[in-house]
């Protein structure tokens, strides 16, 4: 592990990366939606990737800084500036959703939520945030009224842990766990590890939306192939 400190030790902190992840950024408060935190994260994104583009442009880059909706667009647009874009290996990381999508999912049906899948797609903000509890494996079923409630539940989690908080921040744990649990994915596809699948909001033709998160197998050269939203 090595130590590096401001602007200045910038260009040495990313030459020869592999994998970049970018978590800075300025919490939620309560009463405050991820869009309210774009001023302050979107400049801080864009000059990180700025600096990434510059010392390491062949980097699988992953995005937790919010809000995800709007600075993977940021990031994109930065590496098409300085000529070294790559679709591929962009990410926006929404495994919190996922993470909290399995975690209730199994809650309610007393499973072990290590061993629950729920995809969610769309985006990572609100009403984007579109868990697709028909494709859980195991297969599982709710009445529509619980199922209403369960989906607002996943949408809104990160709001419920700001107002918890109350003005202490947002999510920190479960965001790390969720962090670490998508690099280390990418980081074992890298390494030639087959079938790693992992939702993301990445560029993408799956939709109208010039950006959405769906299911990707994960390989050595970032996204390998987009799955797509399959059967809904």
């Amino acid at each position: 592990v090595k130590g590096y400190l401001g602007p200045e030790q910038l260009p040495d902190c990313l030459k020869g990366c592999d994998v970049v992840v970018i978590p800075a950024g300025v919490p939620r408060k309560p009463g405050m939606t991820r869009d309210d935190l774009f001023n302050t994260n979107a400049t801080i994104v864009a000059t990180l990737t700025a600096a990434c583009a510059q010392h390491c442009p062949e980097a699988m880059i992953c995005i937790i800084s919010n809000p995800v909706n709007s600075t993977i667009p940021i990031t994109a647009e930065v590496f098409k500036k300085h000529g070294v874009y790559n679709p591929n290996k962009i990410f926006g990381v929404t495994t919190l959703d996922i993470v909290r999508a399995n975690t209730f999912v199994a809650e309610l049906k007393g499973l072990d939520p290590a061993r629950v899948n729920v995809p969610v797609i769309g985006g990572h903000a609100g009403k984007t945030i579109i868990p697709v509890i028909s494709q859980c494996t195991p297969k599982v079923d709710f009445p529509q009224d619980q199922l209403t409630t369960l989906t607002g539940r996943i949408q809104e989690a990160g709001t419920e842990v700001v107002k918890a908080k109350a003005g202490a921040g947002s999510a920190t744990l479960s965001m790390a766990y969720a962090g670490a649990r998508f690099v280390f994915s990418l980081v074992d596809a890298m390494n030639g590890k087959e079938g790693v699948v992992e939702c993301s909001f990445v560029k993408s033709q799956e939709t109208d939306c010039p950006y959405f998160s769906t299911p990707l197998l994960l390989g050595k050269k970032g996204i390998e192939k987009n799955l797509g939203i399959g059967k809904i």
